[in-house]
């Protein structure tokens, strides 16, 4: 017997409203304002217009006054994640190409085939080398079918040739290729300190200051440390390190991989007899970025922009001390042409854990500096010598365009028929081309430039992004999905609909009982799509298939009274009543988000839309549950059908856009043939909103977003994402034309589905979760999940894997692929991706579920709790297993220095071609495991579960983050966090390193 806890529905329910897809502004990052600076008698000097940063009130946010959740301060754009052709191409064999586009305009395309971070997910990676900069797009990866140059340039919209690229096979290219990445920026960043005190309001003035306060000597601590100038060994930021000219100290710390050197007005040389310090201006004067320290207090004369003659930075961080609270506040001054870049200040914006104000300021002074070589004074610059060495390299490789170096061979060409020397030549070019890629990797990583992270980011903070395990084992293939209450209702594709549950978090993760799932509907109603409304009492779904498609809807008290008096099980003929019976023959349909009083739903019939509404007030809503006489009772007659538009093709992606004033104004946005388009519900007149460029087009998803109350859309198609907005509305038609607003941004591989949740956009791939900023499409994150299916995402956010909790004991510590060739298929450098599976076993799922609240930075209410509490637990179903044992971050504590150490050593080793090749007893182990039986495997799998964790460390064995720790005495700051709270989920595994199984911290 299951037995329900009854919860009354009229709770306001804020499920999608200002959540996923919801409210956001660019108010929260300032606004542009002109800054005048007048002399002492009133004249005005110099004028500039600038956004500033100084706080602002969100009146839907909970949070206290001056505090803000740590997890919103992310670097973005990570160098570690977008410094592609170190991390994953040199020092491994890969591909390159040389050509020339239609306008003859030279190009390079490096490509590899590789095992994404040790996950036993092979993709191609490529990047494509243009003077307007570079593309990265990843592939994925089939044994069966091959790929070819001009496929993967097709992907990167590059259909037509002047001359088709050709192979260039010289090792030595890969120096002049990472030359070319490194134009993107340096991985280090010298930063402006000038102190200013009260009541100073010219730049001479302020770097005529020959010593700073009690005060900012305190915040120079804060930032970083002392160091001596003279043989310092480290990054140097311009600064004399051998003669003392600019000084004997300076200020220099490490910050997740990034060196930061302060040039301090105080430190650098003073003299007398010049007013305007003409040495300390020529550092701070041509720093991007300046950090001003004003004494005095808020009722004192401001800093402002202008009062600095500078044509170089762009960005000034205003820092006052109050010394009555401890505090620091904060003001950004940013110019007009710098681009949106995070964190924004918290309101008001005053500090009082010091650590946390160190954290926020150096992130937010490296993103702003990456932000300002967006600007198209520093992008042009970039523009042109990326274009120069490109050209010079092209130049440099005419002459050989006859010779060998140069040739015609495939991308997928293989020589397992190629005679025996022919091999062996190959073999040992494909060595050679290592050996110099390893050199030079080695040679970066010593130098310092190499672009890293700090190593143990993980166990400081607990990222808003990170999962929880829903269900540890599910053996049917999810069709769709949508969470009820804490629950997941979930459509198979061959055993119907079943209702999971959540394991019980008074538990604790290992002694959590596995509930069985809950059958409501058999496998004779095959459901294609589906929405649960918990406010309104609905559940909406798309069931069969061509002609015999149907659109159902249920009252969900019907379905919750059906499971728990009578454990009903539904069919298809049980369901005759509640078919909505226009919808013959629906494709796709789509509901509206914001969805108060109407609810709207759109259904799409080939190339034909049926508008259908229903009008229920919440009273009327929950006067219907509570009169809820049986399972037959059916919401059919409660919809009316209002119209239908004819389209000149069958969409393939719809959303409905809310319009300011209800009254005839809403708006449907449709994807079809090469083009989104919008169409007026009321009048069905059709809009061009956005042109696809391209030859091929998969739509991904349109997602409605209102920005300070109008309407916009993030279009999502192939691997970019675009930004358009569609108003204010001129009576019935939308002013679609050009906006300032509008942006647009590329993934780094084609999503399946994107989630919006402010203030992040997901897109989740075949096998990768991609982070970004909705207000400016910058990269935070790339999670690696094998085998990746999003269920569902209106509320929290379901998604399923093929990787179980525990699968890190089977993966290999070392980097399988450091030998990774797509064109040798020879058992000595293709690399080996196993089967988790054993021989006979069938893969089941795996779902873990992310908190909408987490990357909302707010509590969701849910009208209604889980349908299946206090329920009395049965026996679990024989083809569902128990949850895995989870591994807690602080076993990861465990590692001592000298294990990483030694862990460090044995990359230097690898990366010098010291390391011997691992035996052939390791595959044959592996194979003895594979036929081990299920019960000696799980055993096997728990007494190898500390050895994993110490084997995780040493995975990505070339990508320098452990060699940055051995070979550079700067190394990585490491902020181990006793307070730190334990982990419970799949994506903080055992370490903290970012390579690690489904690392989604």
């Amino acid at each position: 017997m299951i037995c329900f806890k009854y919860q009354d529905t009229s709770s306001s329910a804020s499920e999608d409203l200002g959540c996923r897809r919801g409210e956001f502004s660019r108010k929260h990052y300032g606004s542009v304002e002109l800054l005048i600076s007048s002399d002492a008698d009133g004249a005005i000097q110099r004028a500039g217009r600038f956004r500033v940063e100084n706080g602002s009130i969100d009146e839907i946010s909970d949070y206290t006054p001056g505090t803000w959740r740590r997890t919103d301060v992310h670097l973005e754009n990570p160098e570690y994640h977008t410094r592609w052709y170190f991390k994953y191409f040199l020092g491994k064999v890969h591909q390159n190409y040389v050509g020339t586009d239609a306008e003859k305009n030279p190009f390079f395309l490096s490509v590899v085939l590789s095992d994404q971070n040790n996950q036993r997910v092979p993709q191609y990676r490529a990047i494509l080398w243009r003077k307007t900069g570079t593309l990265k797009i990843s592939l994925p990866y089939s044994p069966t079918k091959t790929l070819s140059v001009k496929s993967i340039l097709s992907a990167m919209n590059v259909d037509r040739f002047e001359k088709g690229p050709r192979e260039i096979l010289n090792p030595e290219i890969q120096k002049d290729l990472l030359v070319l990445e490194e134009q993107e920026g340096s991985v280090n960043f010298k930063f402006g300190v000038l102190y200013a005190k009260d009541g100073q309001l010219t730049d001479d003035e302020m770097f005529s200051n020959e010593m700073g306060s009690e005060t900012f000597e305190k915040f120079l601590n804060l930032l970083g440390d002392t160091i001596c100038l003279q043989g310092w060994a480290g990054y140097r930021g311009g600064l004399d390190t051998k003669n003392d000219t600019t000084g004997i100290n300076s200020i220099y710390t490490v910050y997740q991989g990034h060196e930061l050197m302060f040039h301090v007005s105080t430190m650098l040389p003073y003299s007398k007899e010049n007013k305007q310090q003409v040495e300390r201006k020529r550092h701070i004067g041509n720093d991007i970025v300046t950090i001003v320290f004003q004494e005095g207090d808020d009722a004192s004369p401001s800093f402002k922009p202008s009062m600095i003659r500078s044509h170089f930075t762009h960005i000034f961080a205003l820092v006052r001390y109050n010394s009555q609270n401890d505090s620091y506040r904060l003001k950004i001054f940013s110019e007009e042409s710098v681009p949106l870049f995070g964190p924004p200040l918290p309101s008001p914006p005053v500090f009082t854990d010091h650590q946390e104000f160190r954290d926020f300021l150096l992130v937010k002074l490296i993103n702003g500096e990456k932000a300002t070589l967006e600007t198209p004074t520093f992008a042009q610059k970039r523009q042109r010598t990326l274009d120069m060495l490109i050209r010079s390299l092209y130049q440099d490789l005419m002459p050989d365009m006859h010779k060998n170096m140069l040739n015609r061979r495939s991308f997928s060409d293989v020589l397992p028929e190629s005679p025996k020397s022919a091999r062996k030549k190959e073999e040992a070019r494909q060595a050679e081309f290592v050996r110099v890629g390893q050199a030079l990797k080695l040679k970066t990583i010593v130098r310092g430039d190499a672009p890293t992270s700090l190593v143990t980011t993980g166990l400081c903070r607990k990222e808003p992004w990170e999962s929880q395990s829903f269900c540890s084992s599910f053996p049917y293939d999810i069709v769709c999905g949508d969470s009820w209450g804490q629950s997941l209702l979930v459509a198979t594709d061959s055993a119907g609909v079943m209702l999971l549950e959540a394991s019980d978090p008074l538990f604790s993760n290992a002694d959590s009982p596995t509930l069985p799932p809950v059958q409501v509907f058999d496998k004779t109603l095959t459901v294609k799509q589906m929405h649960v409304l918990e406010p309104q009492d609905l559940l909406i779904a798309r069931a069969d298939k061509g002609k015999d498609a149907r659109l159902y809807v249920y009252r969900l008290s019907t379905l919750k009274q059906g499971i728990e008096e009578r454990q009903l099980v539904r069919t298809k003929c049980d369901s005759r009543e509640n078919k909505l019976e226009k919808t013959k023959g629906c494709h796709l349909y789509s509901i509206n988000t914001h969805h108060g009083v109407e609810l709207r739903i759109v259904a799409a019939i080939r190339n034909k839309l049926l508008l259908i509404t229903r009008k229920q007030s919440r009273l009327e809503c929950v006067s219907s549950i509570a009169t809820v006489t049986g399972s037959t009772d059916s919401p059919v007659e409660e919809f009316q059908y209002i119209r239908e538009i004819c389209l000149c093709d069958s969409p393939v992606v719809m959303a409905l856009v809310d319009g300011p004033t209800g009254e005839n104004d809403h708006m449907i946005c449709v994807a079809y043939r090469h083009q989104f388009d919008l169409i007026n519900e009321s009048t069905g007149d059709a809009y061009r909103l956005h042109h696809v460029d391209s030859n091929r087009v998969n739509f991904v998803a349109a997602i409605d977003v209102y920005e300070d109350g109008e309407a916009g859309l993030l279009l999502c198609y192939n691997n970019i994402c675009v930004y358009k907005k569609v108003c204010p509305f001129n009576g019935a038609t939308p002013m679609i034309q050009p906006n300032t607003s509008d942006f647009h941004f590329s993934w780094n591989q084609m999503p399946n589905a994107t989630v919006c949740a402010f203030p992040y956009i997901l897109a989740f791939t075949t096998d990768s979760i991609e982070i970004r900023l909705v207000v400016n499409g910058n990269l935070v994150y790339t999670a690696v999940v094998p085998e990746l299916q999003l269920t569902a995402s209106r509320s929290d956010i379901y998604f399923i894997s093929s990787a179980p909790i525990n699968s890190a004991s089977n993966c290999s510590s070392r980097d399988t692929s450091s030998q990774s060739s797509p064109q040798t298929p020879t058992g000595y450098e293709m690399p080996v991706f196993p089967s988790p599976l054993g021989d006979g076993e069938t893969q089941s799922k795996h779902i873990y579920k992310i908190p909408l609240s987490n990357l909302v930075g707010r509590s969701i209410e849910r009208p209604l709790k889980s349908p299946l509490v206090n329920k009395v637990l049965t026996a679990p179903a024989p083809s569902m297993t128990g949850p895995a044992p989870m591994i807690g971050s602080t076993t990861s504590l465990s590692l001592s220095r000298m294990e990483i150490k030694e862990i460090a050593s044995r990359t230097r080793k690898e990366l010098l071609g010291l390391t011997e090749e691992p035996s052939s007893k390791a595959d044959g182990n592996s194979v003895k495991q594979r036929r081990m039986s299920k019960k000696n495997k799980e055993e096997e799998q728990k007494r190898t579960a500390e050895i994993s964790i110490a084997e995780q460390v040493g995975m990505e064995s070339v990508d320098g983050e452990t060699d940055i720790q051995q070979l550079c005495p700067s190394g990585s700051e490491v902020e181990v966090r006793d307070d730190s709270p334990p982990t419970a989920n799949p994506f903080t595994f055992s370490t903290s390193f970012e390579d690690d199984i489904l690392d989604l911290k």
